[in-house]
């Protein structure tokens, strides 16, 4: 029988939400109790990260296993040291200290999917010559900082569309529409506008959506999964007049973190704002969204983040890390038709994505027709941007890092 009793490992959580990031400390205690005197080889505490895909293709002969694995992070801290001479321990309770520093390079977030998966685990480990060793794990969640780049916008986004409705109809329907964040976080809320000129003679109906993009890598060849993760609809807009169409869009509480910075894995979010139109393509403006822990959006330089001390070791807390100048700024849309089971959209239709909520169009006209009234001045000032975004379509979006590129 052995003679360790009630092995146990705790740490102590930086912020409410267990989230560590790059260079956080893990603080904690290994506990244990020993029925009689025995010596050890040793005991170590360490933290790994490793990343894992695996998806099988094909039927009978033609059946293919893709499969790729990577370990990211192996930090460790002997408490016994291994194979000393003084390794011997009395009987009674053991309590053993440790702090173990993630490192600042920039590693994928935490991560569970359908086809792989990346995650950090805490382990304590308890070893004695001759016998199978002594196992405490708990798991991590991680989040890098460069989910918020220094440097990016964060604000409004706005995007337009106009569609002829089709051989069964006449006329055009043009929406115009808005998004008030770029930035989320689980469990928040985005304010959605649409305005829509129906100059067909048929009803339409805006409707909105949160889609999620998972892209697994393996051997030069991937695997892409999407979800539409929430829908909403909005009112229904009669022929030959106009409407404006919002939603409150709660995020889901567990949704994951966008995943930008892993060679096997990518997730990625866009909120899809869609005009239904029967018996045609439905003109659609997409805009990129962040998905990010909400420490990350309520950091200050000199707050902290609720009833969680860093401890007497000396842990950083996420206040111990200096503010963003400016929050994140656009996110790359997936490119490709069909990326959520949707058609792509047709050649009229591009999303114009810029800063700014209060007007994102030119004072000195209402956009596509829209009646003045449809657009009343912004009591706000709003300056343009110099240089927005343009996706037309047809065109590859720009790469991840081309636009939040490293910074110095």
């Amino acid at each position: 029988m052995s003679p360790i009793k009630d092995l146990t490992l705790t740490y102590e959580a930086l912020n409410k939400l267990g989230v560590f990031t790059n260079g956080d400390t893990v603080t904690g205690l290994v506990t244990f109790v020993l029925s009689k005197e025995t010596k050890f080889k040793s005991l170590v505490v360490k933290i790994t990260g490793e990343g894992s895909v695996r998806w099988t293709h094909g039927v009978g002969d033609d059946r293919r296993t893709y499969r790729n694995h990577r370990i990211y992070i192996k930090v460790k801290e002997y408490l016994i040291q291994k194979d000393a001479k003084d390794n011997e321990l009395s009987q009674g309770d053991h309590r053993f200290k440790f702090s173990l520093k993630f490192p600042q390079e920039d590693l994928p977030s935490s991560f569970k999917g359908l086809h792989g998966k990346i995650v950090y685990t805490l382990e304590a480990k308890l070893s004695r010559k001759w016998h199978l060793a002594s196992r405490e794990v708990k798991e991590l969640t991680f989040a890098p900082m460069s989910l918020l780049q220094p440097g990016q916008v964060m604000g409004a986004l706005a995007g337009s569309v106009s569609k002829d409705v089709g051989v069964f109809s006449k006329g055009e329907v043009q929406m115009s529409a808005t998004i008030d964040r770029k930035v989320c976080s689980p469990g928040g809320t985005v304010s959605i506008s649409a305005k829509i000129n129906n100059s067909s003679s048929k009803e339409v109906r805006a409707k909105f959506s949160l889609e999620q993009r998972t892209v697994y890598h393996a051997r030069a060849t991937r695997k892409v999964v999407g979800y539409s993760l929430c829908k909403m609809d909005g009112d229904k807009i009669r022929p030959n007049s106009e409407g404006t169409a919002s939603c409150q869009l709660k995020i889901p509480e567990d949704i994951v973190h966008t995943l930008h910075n892993c060679e096997m894995i990518s997730v990625t979010y866009t909120i899809k704002v869609y005009v239904d139109i029967s018996f045609s393509i439905d003109p659609e403006v997409l805009f990129p969204v962040v998905i990010v822990p909400s420490n990350f959006l309520t950091h200050q330089p000199h707050g902290d983040f609720g009833p969680y001390p860093a401890g007497a070791v000396g842990a950083p807390r996420f206040s111990d890390f200096p503010a963003p100048a400016f929050p994140v700024g656009p996110y790359p849309v997936p490119s490709g038709s069909g990326a959520y089971g949707y058609p792509a959209p047709g050649p009229s239709q591009h999303a114009n994505i810029a800063s700014g909520y209060n007007n994102p169009f030119p004072p000195q006209s209402a956009p596509y027709g829209f009646s003045s009234a449809a657009y009343p001045p912004s009591s706000m000032q709003y300056q343009a941007p110099t240089a927005p975004t343009v996706l037309h379509h047809g065109e590859e979006p720009p790469s991840y890092m081309s636009v939040f590129p490293p910074q110095q």
